[in-house]
């Protein structure tokens, strides 16, 4: 028991992240394949933005999606914030 909960420890983050992935790869897969509408992480995204009716939805998306890249880069390479 003690090694398990040592295990634990070292490694929630990394259990935590490998579930979170697993969870979008199985629901990304599962509403693709039932190909319902609004379901997808593309879908919502076009819906929570507004992308096909409003450029200032559009405009805020390439924004958000832009500066998010930019500072995950900046983060990565500088090992900061």
């Amino acid at each position: 028991m003690k090694t398990a909960v040592q295990f634990l420890r070292r490694h929630t983050s990394r259990i935590l992240w490998g579930t979170w992935a697993a969870f979008f790869v199985i629901y990304e897969t599962v509403t693709l394949v039932n190909k319902q509408d609004d379901d997808t992480l593309s879908e919502t995204t076009r819906r929570a933005f507004r992308t096909r009716t409003s450029k200032t939805g559009r405009a805020l998306f390439t924004v958000t999606v832009a500066g998010g890249a930019v500072w995950f880069l900046f983060h990565i390479l500088t090992e900061t914030m």
